[in-house]
């Protein structure tokens, strides 16, 4: 009889502390993935919810982003219009079926709502170095970004990821090569465009990108810009010019975090190297580490004194462009951005807000891929033929606050 009574007494207790206390309800969480579409455990033979259209994917980031979005079972629409060939190494990173292709124009509206259709995430990596007729830079990056954010908007697309450059903005200053730069101007304009049309957009704004077909080590580390006489000209001898190189592969990572983070809606983010250098530091380091030394014949000398052979070869270069079509290994635009633009970060969030902590040393990377385009060709270099090059001297990543610059 007193344990039914101590057990009446409990049960009454409860109901009487269940009728006071609140209960706790979870508050909604928004997540970066459909999950009521999602299947599988996970990775490339999984779909994870989201359908995402890469645009400019055949250009130098869209490999490494699209190989990580299909690792994680995302389904990738890519969008091209050139000849299918250009786009063959980006059928083999996705399962069968999870990588489609469609043809489109960045100047045809209806194209682009096609590509759109079932897409929830838009990522825009086009962009351009060298203008053409039909494709300025003016309405490559602004027009044609513009025109992607708002239809992605009109077709209800959930996420818009724009890849812009660090430094852009719509009015830079007056430039060395030019009279100003007009791939920063478009970008910050381009930026703009974007907002307006996709409040809650998401800026990527990259430094000096280096990889497999860049336009950096591919560019400097040749022919082009070393001249018969072995000297190699820069602005002022590369040593009022400070980059923060970023290894390719570290900004496709930073990106794919943003996909995958919805909290970074409506952000910018700069990612920039693990370390400045002064641009003279870099071009030595390249070049010794391609064989331009004396053990080889060659003399390298790095200057800043006008060079009129070189200008000649670049105003003539230019021209076969405009008249062929093509691209061109010397352009006064990119020389700009590169040789005469210092790489500055403006306090907004990087790697570190993303989770990314452990980024590429150019010295290793970079380092590499210079001694791939090795002057001296067929000398195969073996551990200890040759001592190793004195590293270039670096400094931590520079931000600028107000008016001043921190290191």
């Amino acid at each position: 009889m007193l344990v039914a009574t101590r057990g009446v007494a409990f049960v009454q207790g409860l109901r009487a502390f269940a009728s006071q206390a609140t209960p706790a309800i979870p508050e909604p969480r928004e997540t970066s993935v459909n999950t009521s579409l999602r299947k599988g455990a996970g990775g490339r033979a999984s779909f994870s919810g989201n359908v995402v259209t890469v645009f400019g994917a055949s250009g130098f980031l869209g490999l490494p982003i699209v190989n990580r979005l299909a690792k994680n079972g995302n389904q990738i629409i890519i969008p091209y219009r050139q000849d299918p060939y250009y786009m063959r190494e980006l059928k083999v990173v996705g399962e069968l079926g999870q990588i489609l292709f469609f043809p489109f124009e960045l100047k045809d509206g209806e194209s682009i709502r096609k590509v759109l259709r079932y897409s929830n995430i838009v990522i825009n990596l086009v962009g351009t170095r060298v203008p053409t007729k039909n494709y300025s830079m003016e309405e490559t990056h602004v027009n044609g970004a513009r025109r992607l954010a708002r239809i992605s908007r009109e077709m209800g697309v959930e996420r818009f990821i724009h890849l812009s450059a660090l430094g852009a903005n719509p009015n830079p200053e007056k430039g060395f090569f030019v009279g100003k730069s007009e791939f920063l101007r478009t970008k910050g304009l381009g930026e703009n465009a974007v907002r307006d049309e996709f409040p809650s957009a998401t800026i990527v704004r990259p430094s000096l990108m280096y990889g497999e077909n860049d336009g950096f080590i591919q560019y400097y580390v040749s022919r082009w810009r070393k001249t018969p006489m072995d000297t190699v000209y820069l602005y002022k001898g590369g040593e009022q010019t400070i980059k923060m190189p970023v290894w390719g592969g570290d900004v496709a990572l930073g990106v794919e975090r943003i996909v995958r983070d919805v909290s970074t809606k409506g952000k910018t983010f700069e990612l920039v190297g693990p370390h400045a250098y002064q641009m003279s530091e870099l071009v030595d380091y390249m070049f010794k580490k391609a064989h331009c030394i004396p053990t080889f014949g060659f003399n390298y000398r790095r200057h800043g004194l006008p060079d009129p052979y070189f200008m000649a070869l670049t105003l003539a270069t230019e021209m076969w462009g405009k008249l062929f079509k093509t691209k061109v290994p010397l352009n006064r635009e990119w020389m700009q951005y590169v040789e005469a633009t210092n790489d500055v970060m403006t306090g907004c969030p990087g790697f570190d807000e993303l989770g990314v902590r452990k980024l590429g040393e150019f010295e290793l990377l970079g380092g590499q891929l210079a001694f791939y385009r090795s002057f001296y060709k067929y000398y195969e270099e073996q551990i200890g033929d040759l001592p190793a090059p004195p590293l270039p001297l670096r400094s931590p990543p520079l931000i600028k606050r107000s008016s001043t610059v921190f290191a």
